[in-house]
């Protein structure tokens, strides 16, 4: 009896500490994605108080996520070679003192420098956090529910981002003192990541290091070459395809990956093994999970501009408005975690980035027509955007939990920091292509409308009213943002078919460990 006893204590211990585990590396997790959205709101607030010009105000947002992307690959690396929660800890410690250092900026220079410095401590933090997950998890029902939860919380990152910006950005003292709200989006993440930090060797284990085998031109090349295109796709969606710095970086960029990929292939201890890509399951979720957050992205940033300036909601209400879908993906991922155990993930992605696409599909429908009267072109919210905000939040729920399970599934354990260094940098490039691209189909549009109302105004010697012209620039946003949604829906069915074409593995499959080619046990 106390055998059994002592078994049950142990038993309850140790899944005690597995929640805790998940809880550190979900809050990690959680705090580096919503920082790509959490100062939008505030973008005002800080250009007024730090005079930034509207030309280097984008760079508070693109500076993380350029650091971000580019080293995402060598912080997976690192995780590898010098143990991942010594990386993991490392990379949260950075970025709460890089939030300091923002939160606390006096200039624009400390605040793009602290902005950056964030950006690579989330490179270090975040393919560490998937990595654990993968060697603190036994594979099967408890590994598919940790990768629920941070799929969740990578889905839901960017929603809770523009929900707390717009909370924080409306407060202007805290405890009493006077403080700016701007400063209290970064100022927030210095106090949970280093606590976060300093409670990670009591819940995680130490995987091994291979201190000495870091492929340092491989490193260099890499970062530079990924650095080069995430700069010169993000630097199309504002100053278009054809600018020369666009098509240096990008031209710059892919050179200094082919230079890379040669590297690799000849080095010992190459920074990306090839192995990684061999397995067609796992090259096929790298590829849907590149297309898949490019079309969300246009949810985000179009849905979120056409709720305040359209629909004319404040910051704050705007955050409200995305809560259904955090909501909805936290449910879905849920469910789909359970589902995963008796259905391939290959129907699971499938239908949900079908879902997804729907949900984009339904957002190109929002009312354009010049002809209607402007209260029918602000839209019902209960109507025209909450069935398909639910619509894109299941279906993105069903899409991240077995895309991220089958993505990082059977690696070599030396390998799983890498592995998962490639999805987040999957993700964050495709992220910053899908939105650039979805902004040139949107500018395009915008130009057209304005040049076709122009010429139509000449000709009849009109001259349109201040409230004339506001409802026009609303109808004109709204014909960009539902084409640059259409293009998303396409996007999200490239996922799709991708999906469903070679995303072959079995749920059986996913209960098992070891490198691919190890026997697969069935009963």
């Amino acid at each position: 009896m106390t055998d059994v006893t002592a078994s049950e204590a142990t038993t309850s211990d140790k899944k005690q500490h597995l929640v805790w585990a998940l809880v550190l590396i979900s809050v990690a997790q959680l705090m580096v994605v919503l920082d790509g959205t959490i100062v939008n709101i505030a973008l005002p607030f800080i250009q007024h108080d730090l005079d930034i010009s509207t030309a280097n105000l984008r760079w508070v947002v693109t500076g993380y996520a350029l650091a971000f992307g580019s080293l995402l690959l060598l912080g997976g690396r690192l995780g590898d070679l010098y143990g991942r929660r010594k990386v993991f800890m490392v990379g949260l410690i950075v970025f709460g003192v890089a939030s300091l250092l923002g939160g606390l900026a006096t200039n624009e220079g400390l605040l793009l420098a602290a902005r950056a410095f964030q950006g690579f401590g989330a490179a270090l933090a975040s393919p560490a956090a998937l990595a654990l997950i993968t060697t603190t998890f036994p594979a099967g029902p408890a590994r598919n529910r940790a990768f629920a939860v941070y799929a969740a919380m990578s889905g839901v990152g960017a929603a809770v981002g523009l929900l707390l910006g717009g909370w924080l950005t409306g407060l202007d003292s805290v405890f009493g003192l006077d403080v700016e709200g701007w400063r209290l989006t970064l100022l927030i993440n210095t106090p949970i990541g280093i606590v976060t930090a300093l409670l990670a060797p009591r819940f995680l284990a130490e995987s091994e290091s291979h201190p000495g085998e870091l492929d340092l031109p491989g490193a260099v090349t890499g970062t530079l070459g990924l650095l080069g295109l995430v700069y010169g796709i993000s630097r199309a969606g504002t100053d278009g395809w054809g600018d020369t710095w666009t098509i240096v970086s990008i031209a710059a960029g892919v050179a200094l990956l082919a230079v890379f990929l040669f590297i690799e292939s000849r080095v010992e201890h190459p920074l990306l093994p090839t192995r990684v890509f061999a397995n067609r399951t796992r090259a096929a979720s790298f590829v849907a999970m590149f297309f898949a957050p490019a079309a969300m992205f246009a949810m985000f940033f179009y849905l979120s501009q056409y709720i305040q300036t359209v629909m004319g909601y404040s910051p704050i209400k705007a955050g409200v408005a995305f809560l259904p879908f955090c909501v909805g993906l936290v449910l879905a991922a849920g469910i789909s975690s359970n589902l995963i155990n008796r259905i391939d993930p290959r129907v699971l992605a499938g239908i949900g980035t079908l879902m997804a696409a729907g949900g984009l599909f339904g957002f190109s429908r929002l009312p354009s027509d010049t002809t209607l009267p402007i209260e029918n072109l602000q839209g019902s919210y209960a109507t025209d955007l909450l069935p398909y905000i639910l619509l894109m939040s299941f279906g993105m729920g069903m899409t991240f939990v077995p895309l991220t399970l089958t993505a990082v599934h059977h690696l070599r354990t030396e390998d799983t920091g890498i592995g998962s260094g490639v999805l987040n940098t999957m993700q964050q490039v495709g992220g910053a292509l899908g939105l650039s691209l979805l902004a040139t189909v949107a500018t395009q549009t915008i130009d057209d409308l304005v040049a076709s109302i122009g010429k139509a105004a000449a000709k009849l010697g009109v001259q349109a009213t201040p409230d004339q012209q506001e409802i026009a620039s609303h109808q004109i946003f709204t014909a960009g943002a539902t084409d640059a949604f259409l293009f998303g829906a396409v996007l999200m069915l490239v996922a799709s078919a991708v999906t469903w074409i070679f995303l072959t593995v079995k749920h059986q499959e996913l209960a098992t460990d070891g490198p691919e080619g190890a026997p697969v046990h069935v009963g």
